[in-house]
């Protein structure tokens, strides 16, 4: 059996012990990680709950602020409907959508889309469109539904 002089066994220690320091410091920024995606993951169900429990209140809320008053005489209306962030499938918020009411009750939620451009200036972009279907991964084939605005952006406080 090989014997360990002091010099090396020394240095094993020192090693395994920066290295279990060096892992203990890692482990709690990769469990904060996944934390972070859980909470994210856990809002962002949240806020679909809250959108499709409180949706009709909030869309009378939002129109007793602004004095709109849609309905079968003017052939409009409104609904709140949750944003997704598309690509990443994440809800981020709400809105209110504006339109004739035939295309207004197919909008199930509004894709955001962000971009860049330098034209001149560096313009950015968030583009809100409404959308008739929420299980959206590609933002190339987006079920857009024509004739309908956004009327109000909204915060929903969890």
């Amino acid at each position: 059996m090989k014997t360990i002089n002091r010099n090396t066994a020394v240095a094993w220690a020192v090693a395994a012990a920066l290295g279990g320091m060096i892992i203990g410091q890692l482990t709690p920024t990769r469990a904060q990680n996944i934390g972070d995606i859980l909470k994210g993951g856990v809002a962002g169900a949240a806020i679909l709950i809250a959108v499709d429990k409180f949706g009709p209140d909030i869309d009378k809320f939002v129109n007793k602020i602004t004095g709109n008053k849609p309905g079968a005489d003017s052939g409009e209306s409104t609904n709140v409907v949750p944003i997704l962030s598309v690509g990443r499938g994440t809800y981020a918020g709400a809105v209110q959508v504006s339109g004739p009411t035939k295309q207004v009750d197919q909008v199930k939620a509004v894709a955001q889309l962000e971009g860049q451009a330098r034209i001149g200036v560096t313009v950015r972009a968030k583009v809100l469109i409404p959308i008739s279907n929420r299980n959206v991964t590609d933002p190339t084939k987006l079920s857009r539904v024509k004739g309908v605005g956004i009327a109000s952006l909204l915060d929903i406080k969890l």
